[in-house]
């Protein structure tokens, strides 16, 4: 494209362009621009506009299938078996309540900026195009290594519902290294199917959603009721080996946040749900209903399913990739064909989860594409699906490669700091939206508190995480939490709000998100230090892409036009909110 021409053309033009760098990351790295550039300007790049066709109903289908088949049918049993034990079903109602004050933050930005790009496009209009593009990095790397993990969950109970073992799926290659050893076709085969569904149609999508969502909510009651009925109340408790830890509790409560940790990938389909903001019809209504909607349903479903796991069997006897389906295999009593519904109902969950990030990923992916911060290619809508075909097939078949071969445990680390990370940003970023205007008001009382609120909350997760137990301990994380409420109150006191949200917004401003930015550095502190190593090693790749593509394209981007170098004028925010009112 042309936006390209200036910095691309040749190989002494590029040089040329690389030259000028420091120049043009203090031009375009904090650049933002506004709700009106998304929604007019920025969206105009993909050509034809994505078809309005969703209602709260679908949004709240879409959160549950995307939601349900990818945490509790894939990561229960390894989070419970290696570090929360029975107790992971406060793991689950942990990671619950933070990912509900999180869709509170999203539903904010959403019901403002009914646009596809989510946090990518959240964080554009408040921190800039640099904060943005690492977080869009991110949430694409969450996308396609989760669909890939879910794919890989997907091969273990499609072989219990028809009595064929994993290992039968997989073709083991000896030569490489372990966690990327074991070839799964099948996982790959699942991928590229639903990847031409969603090329095809979001409204048919939906409906293919729809169905397959009623279906495995029938599933999902079956399971409660069977682990309820033929459970028993000592597994609690009891470990199945004598030399296993005992208790509720077997690994502390750290090892419920760590659970909690784990288990976050199971709400990041509710952050495919706001990417579906822009083919919604009343984004009003229909959004907040949609995304929290659906993370409350969702995590009694959680709950409910991992207290009939637990009941159902001993923590450490549980199997880590297909734990439901596996408490009832080779059973003598009568029970065995209990394993083989099981294993459908979650593959019906496993497709629904896949189908609704998959939708998710393409949308992120294409908004991106509309900044030019990557190819623009990226944001062709096609004029007959009204889907960004282009993303969908390149994260498809980037999803089926990995899936191919990495272990589903290399994957599940990896993407839990990734979206631990977003949503920690999307929080900060939604106060900073209400305190701050582009021009107007001085930002940094509330860079200040950011900062602040931020410190303080890693002051407490270090001293929880590395401090031995005692009365020392104990004084010090009062300390924190003392201090961090005193920050609290100073800042809501002394710092009024620059701007009111006109149509829905965050509750108890500035507690809920203030809330979610300590419970995300909490949750992060609870990972291990190899998920810190991959999440560094990807950031930093992400950062020379930026330095030596992106910020040039932008730059190119905006001298044609196509971008703003700053925009934060209140006539440009008036206007994009006459806009919404006469597209709701």
């Amino acid at each position: 494209m042309a936006s390209h021409g200036s910095s691309f053309s040749s190989f002494r033009a590029y040089v040329r362009a690389l030259s000028q760098t420091p120049t043009r990351l203090a031009r375009r790295a904090v650049s933002v621009s506004t709700s009106y550039e998304e929604m007019s300007r920025v969206r105009a790049v993909s050509g034809s506009d994505m078809r309005k066709t969703l209602r709260w109903y679908d949004l709240i289908g879409l959160g549950i299938g995307g939601m349900v088949g990818a945490g509790v049918f894939v990561t229960t049993g390894r989070a419970s078996r290696l570090y929360a034990g029975p107790a992971v079903v406060l793991s689950y109602a942990i990671a619950g309540l933070c990912s509900l004050l999180s869709a509170f933050c999203y539903t904010e930005f959403a019901v403002d900026m009914p646009v596809a790009g989510g946090a990518f496009s959240y964080l554009r209009v408040t921190f800039g195009e640099f904060a943005a593009f690492i977080t869009g990095a991110n949430l694409v790397m969450d996308y396609v290594m989760s669909n890939a993990a879910v794919s890989r969950g997907f091969t273990a109970y499609l072989g219990t519902a028809i009595g064929v073992s994993t290992a039968k799926w997989r073709l083991t290659v000896p030569s490489l290294p372990d966690g990327f050893n074991e070839i799964d076709f099948a996982a790959v085969a699942v991928v590229l199917i639903i990847t031409v569904v969603i090329c095809y149609s979001t409204r048919e999508s939906s409906m293919v959603n729809l169905v397959l969502t009623a279906l495995h909510v029938i599933f999902i009651a079956f399971v409660i009721v069977m682990g309820f009925w033929r459970g028993k109340w000592e597994n609690f408790t009891e470990p199945g080996r004598p030399d296993s830890p005992s208790g509720f509790f077997p690994y502390g409560v750290s090892g419920v946040f760590h659970g909690a940790a784990m288990v976050y990938l199971s709400y990041i389909g509710y952050d495919a749900v706001s990417t579906m903001a822009e083919e919604v019809r009343n984004p009003v209504k229909d959004i907040p209903i949609g995304v929290s909607g659906s993370v409350i349903v969702v995590t009694v479903f959680y709950c409910l399913m991992a207290a009939s796991m637990c009941k159902l069997l001993p923590y450490d006897m549980m199997e880590e990739e297909a734990p439901f389906s596996a408490a009832f295999k080779g059973r003598s009593d009568g029970w065995g064909w209990v394993s083989n519904v099981i294993g459908v109902g979650a593959s019906f969950g496993i497709l629904t989860s896949l189908l609704v990030a998959m939708l998710g990923q393409a949308r992120y992916m294409c908004v991106i594409g509309r900044s030019s911060v990557v190819p623009p290619w990226f944001a062709r809508v096609h004029p007959d699906t009204f889907t960004p075909v282009n993303a969908s097939a390149f994260l498809g078949i980037l999803t089926a490669a990995i899936a191919l071969f990495t272990d589903l445990n290399v994957l599940l680390n990896l993407v839990s700091i990734g979206t631990l990370f977003v949503f920690y940003m999307v929080a900060n970023a939604v106060i900073y939206r209400r305190y701050v205007v582009s021009g107007t008001t001085n930002p940094w009382p509330t860079m200040s508190f950011l900062s602040a609120l931020s410190f303080t909350s890693l002051m407490f997760t270090l001293i929880w995480k590395f401090m031995p137990t005692g009365r020392a301990k104990i004084g010090m994380l009062c300390a924190c939490g003392v201090i961090a409420i005193a920050i609290l109150n100073i800042f809501h006191y002394m710092v009024p709000q620059a701007r009111k949200p006109e149509f829905w917004g965050v509750p108890l401003m500035p507690w809920i998100p203030s809330v979610s930015v300590f419970l995300n550095v909490f949750l992060l502190g609870s990972l291990d230090r190899p998920s810190y190593i991959r999440f560094g090693y990807f950031s930093a790749f992400a950062v020379l892409v930026y330095v030596f593509y992106s910020v040039h394209a932008s730059f190119d981007a905006e001298g044609n036009g196509s971008l703003n170098q700053k925009s934060g004028e209140i006539c440009l925010e008036s206007k994009d909110k006459a806009d919404q009112n006469l597209g709701v």
